[in-house]
């Protein structure tokens, strides 16, 4: 059986992969900035008992914990979004409870009472896992029968031992990170360059980006973070300054995330021929690289600014208020949290463009400019009386993107096709919100009613919603729509003209030879059956969720029932 606390000795999956192709173990050189080598054995990087290095040595090491027991709680590094009532949906930072994880890809988990499949490579395992468990298990009979000072005493080791564990794993993670970095560097792009029949520069810049800089960045960061090491006594480690120090170096970061879903297509199309996959196998051989594909070694730079904020959250935790590094700890933990944030928010809306694309090339009569060049994001949908000064009332279908409302028409016989009927700039409206009664301006009489009136001109825009509720839900979508805005000038949210045209392009090639409508959309396959997990067939989905900015590391989402259910008018609903 596995101690308890075993699982906070393999640290994660970085330390697991630590591993040659043939089954031995690699040691890992950190290279300073003077030219210098470090070296690292496999056991210092991360400190696991072998039969874990094992293939699936991870998935047997947690099941086992679970039949003896144990609670094995993961934390999610980014949200996982899904219409699908099989998968578990959760944001990122929510803790899942690991109920199953035989298989390498799908896990089954608990969170907030719902049972359900999730991707394994969207979660962190927590460090301490044995807090839960161990908590659980004593009865309230056993604490009295403790001495109160004993009782402290024991708690201050166990927390000690605790912050031990994380300080230990974020030491261990850095140092493979560092030789996932160099076996990039070394191992792909510098051979690349030799070979300029294959690529150009432009090819390599886009598969590649900044990698190098953060490579550069990244050696700088744990030479310094092995200064504030005490490998002697670890939990009286003060790291939190490191990530001060560096933490404008982390907006790297920012670039290499914007330019990782031109990598994944640049690199998507070189794989459909046999040359280039032989190349990059080969790469990976001459490296003796572990055995991870090109595109999951380019996630790994993603993978680690999402993770950051988790381990920081967990060491502050775990770090009393009278230690020394408590308030760096602290500030670390928020300025990391921002950076992760600022990349989560633009991966959604990153997902959310193709939606988009679709969108409008489903609509019949579209003029004017894309959606795409102004918006990345629908805020909210719904019907509404729009009502001339003349009295006369029109009923339309209003989309509330950012800087734009548009409005469409539905076909009398096929409720599924719209018309494009026109839109609205709404960083020229203001929002005014009417009493019901008579409205002056007008002279007409009004209910659940509110206007949009130009900044600049005369022009004015007189809507009724059908019920209160709904009026109230068009007046807070309006003010996020303006917040939003904000918050994207704020972060420098912005999409590439490269990613809007491809999303339009691909949209365009997906709806040719079909007819205009939702209809014409794909329609998810029925449902599966799932068993419970304690039977001995446990059916997982067939395929992986897909998100788009790691359209290549990350498991392939199944076709969405999202657009088999676009008639419901809320395509985005979250």
């Amino acid at each position: 059986m596995v101690a308890r606390g075993e699982i906070a000795r393999f640290w994660s999956l970085e330390s697991l992969h630590m591993v040659s192709s043939d089954g031995g173990t690699e040691s890992c050189a950190l290279v300073d900035d003077n030219g210098s080598e470090e070296d690292y054995s496999y056991e210092d990087l991360c400190q696991a008992n072998p039969r874990y290095l094992q293939p699936g040595g991870e998935q047997l090491a947690i099941n086992e914990l679970i039949s003896d027991g144990s609670v094995v709680c993961a934390e999610a590094l980014w949200d996982h979004v899904t219409m699908d009532d099989q998968e578990l949906g959760f944001k990122a930072g929510d803790v899942i409870q690991v109920l199953e994880a035989s298989n390498k890809d799908w896990w089954w988990g608990r969170s907030e009472e719902k049972e359900a499949w999730f991707p394994a490579s969207f979660v962190r395992l927590r460090v301490n896992q044995e807090e839960l468990s161990e908590n659980s298990s004593s009865t309230q009979g056993e604490e009295q029968q403790e001495d109160a000072g004993t009782t402290r005493h024991k708690h201050s080791e166990s927390k000690q031992q605790m912050r031990t564990n994380v300080i230990q794993e974020i030491m261990n993670t850095e140092r493979v990170y560092i030789k996932h970095l160099k076996d990039i560097c070394e191992g792909y792009i510098r051979q690349c360059r030799k070979h300029t029949g294959m690529f150009t520069v432009a090819q390599l810049a886009t598969i590649f980006g900044n990698i190098e800089d953060i490579y550069k960045f990244q050696r700088k960061f744990l030479k310094d973070l092995e200064k504030q090491y005490n490998k002697d006594e670890p939990h009286l480690s003060e790291i939190g300054s490191c990530f001060l120090q560096h933490q404008e170096g982390f907006a790297i970061y920012s670039e290499y995330c914007n330019n990782h879903p031109g990598a994944c297509t640049e690199l998507s199309g070189l794989m459909k021929q046999s040359r280039y996959r032989h190349f990059f196998e080969a790469c990976r051989l001459l490296q003796q690289m572990i055995d991870i594909a090109i595109d999951g070694f380019l996630l790994t730079p993603v993978q680690k600014i999402c993770k950051y904020p988790l381990q920081l959250a967990e060491l502050l935790k775990y770090t009393t208020q009278e230690h020394s590094d408590y308030n760096n700890i602290k500030a670390a933990y928020e300025a990391m949290k921002n950076v992760a944030c600022l990349i989560n928010e633009r991966k959604r809306k990153l997902e959310s463009i193709d939606k988009i694309a679709r969108w409008q090339v489903s609509i019949v009569g579209w003029e004017g400019q894309d959606i795409l060049d102004r918006s990345s994001e629908l805020i909210h949908s719904g019907e509404l009386t729009r009502i001339t000064k003349q009295g006369k009332s029109q009923q339309r279908t209003f989309f509330l993107f950012d800087h734009q409302l548009v409005s469409c028409k539905k076909d009398l016989l096929r409720r599924d096709m719209l018309y494009y009927r026109g839109r609205m700039d709404m960083d020229d409206m203001e929002l005014v919100d009417l009493e019901d009664g008579r409205d002056k301006d007008w002279n007409l009489s009004v209910k659940n009613a509110f206007k949009l009136v130009s900044k600049t001109t005369d022009e004015a825009h007189l809507f009724c919603a059908k019920k209160q509720e709904d009026k109230a839900r068009w007046l807070q979508a309006c003010a996020d729509e303006r917040r939003r805005v904000q918050e994207d000038r704020e972060m420098g949210m912005e999409i590439s003209e490269n990613q809007k045209k491809l999303a339009m392009l691909n949209a365009q090639k997906a709806g040719h030879g079909k007819s205009k409508g939702y209809s014409g959309c794909p329609v998810a396959p029925p449902h599966q059956s799932l068993h419970p997990v304690h039977q001995r067939h446990v059916t997982v989905p067939t395929s992986i969720p897909q998100q788009q900015v790691f359209a290549l590391a990350e498991p392939k989402r199944k076709p969405s029932l999202f657009w088999h259910t676009f008639n419901k008018l809320t395509p985005f609903k979250k």
